[in-house]
């Protein structure tokens, strides 16, 4: 039960940071409560009456203005709402058509898109509620202060769809999208590998532990792996005295009744404690940036593809994708993997894991863009720079010999589809890189 909520606690607070409805929702509850409490303050207390008075050009003094002001507010903010979700919309289709689909949880997360809506939707709210207070009488009552807040809401309003109006024509700029991508990606790297590169033991050298005679544990949903806690499964295991292979990593797509993990051996205490093992695992729908490297890698990928397609034809796009590319695999060259087990007491395997070793990041980054750019010297030229780049951030022999291997694979695939000078520079390109990987050995 605690894992259950604990997981419902961070999927909150990842819920916080994008989605048309938790942060415009909270917005515009807290805004619409103005309109009820500054109302019931001046009529209860009148401490803004004396204030209120030195105002006579904002400030309304009958309740009939009153009540027009805010007609006239809300009739025009519910009309501007319509406007700014058809341009948001229209954007997110753009994108979706132009770029990937995949990118369209960046526009959702936009914290300029959220506030806008959220104040946008605030200020019906407010109005609304301000409205009753504004009566004729007998006796009048003109809630002058809370008039003058609409009339100030108004105007940010104003201001809000002028920069939300900007913002969207800039949002939906290539280079913008990659930097937000690239951005976040960072952060998601940052979070899963904290330490710097230090020379330890790489992944490709640590044998993978896998119990495949031992009891499995079923998926109970079909879907995407979004999230291990991986020191929740650490410490089941110590407390059943038990040791556990995942069978999936994060960002894998596992079929429900297909293994989810593996017991070392068969224990009832284990088997019966199954489901708070699998409530340390997230599984959903759709991939996350929570702990996924390889998802942030594939949304610049996609947006590569769709450049250098036939039908859209966009070299220049595609060159900024794997600028972007180079950018955060020199990020990852630069940091200690995840560890592939978790041992406690020391020596003793617990929970074994199939993290993603950097060889198959850089197929993953750089693979599909050379296939299907070949043909394109450009393209292929600037993943050799990309990758010469890469080889010149690192000095681990792993990450070099990966590095080597890849730049000879592209030019490899490119032979045969490139006029012979550039064919040549390609030869120049492959040369570099591997000079820098055999002088970083």
């Amino acid at each position: 039960m605690f894992a259950i909520a604990q997981r419902f606690l961070r999927h909150a607070l990842y819920a916080l940071r994008g989605g048309f409805l938790v942060r415009p929702l909270a917005m515009a509850l807290l805004i619409g409560s103005f309109g009820v409490a500054v109302p019931f303050i001046e009529e209860q207390f009148h401490v803004f009456d004396s204030w209120a008075v030195r105002l006579p050009v904002l400030v309304v003094h009958d309740a009939t203005s009153a009540q027009g002001v805010l007609a006239a507010i809300i009739g025009a903010i519910m009309t501007v709402v319509a406007i700014v979700l058809s341009v948001l919309l229209v954007a997110l289709t753009l994108a979706s058509m132009q770029f990937s689909p995949r990118i369209l949880t960046g526009f959702v997360e936009d914290l300029t898109n959220q506030r806008t809506i959220g104040l946008f939707l605030g200020t019906f709210l407010y109005c609304l509620a301000v409205y009753p207070a504004a009566r004729p009488g007998p006796p009048q009552f003109v809630p002058a202060v809370a008039v003058l807040g609409a009339i100030g809401l108004a105007v940010a309003c104003s201001a809000a769809l002028i920069t939300f109006v900007f913002h969207i024509a800039r949002s939906i700029n290539v280079n913008f999208i990659t930097e937000r991508i690239a951005l976040e990606t960072e952060r998601v790297i940052d979070a899963v590998m904290l330490e710097p590169l230090r020379g330890r033991v790489p992944l490709e050298a640590q044998p993978v532990r896998t119990f495949d005679d031992g009891p499995a544990v079923l998926a109970p949903a079909s879907g995407y792996i979004r999230y291990i806690d991986r020191e929740g499964l650490r410490a089941l295991a110590v407390a059943h005295g038990v040791a556990l292979s995942v069978e999936r990593r994060v960002g894998q797509f596992v079929p429900e009744g297909t293994p989810l993990f593996r017991f070392s051996k068969s224990k009832e205490s284990s088997l019966a404690a199954s489901a708070e093992f699998v409530a340390r695992f997230d599984i959903g729908p759709v991939r996350t940036m929570e702990q996924d490297v390889e998802f942030g890698l594939l949304q610049l990928v996609d947006i590569a593809l769709k450049a250098i397609s036939p039908a859209v034809n966009d070299p220049s796009t595609a060159i900024n994708c794997i600028d972007q590319l180079s950018r955060l695999l020199v990020r990852v060259a630069g940091r200690e993997p995840r560890p592939a087990a978790t041992y406690h007491p020391p020596g003793v395997l617990r929970v074994a894991f199939h993290p993603v070793p950097f060889a198959k990041l850089l197929d993953c980054a750089f693979e599909q863009i050379v296939h299907y750019g070949k043909t394109d010297a450009a393209v292929t030229l600037r993943v050799l720079r990309a990758l010469g780049d890469i080889a010149s951030a690192t000095r681990d022999t792993t990450h070099l010999e990966a590095v080597r291997a890849c730049a000879r694979k592209v030019a490899k695939v490119c032979t045969g589809h490139l006029p012979e000078a550039s064919a040549e520079n390609v030869a120049e390109r492959l040369a570099r890189v591997e000079r820098l990987t055999v002088a970083g050995d």
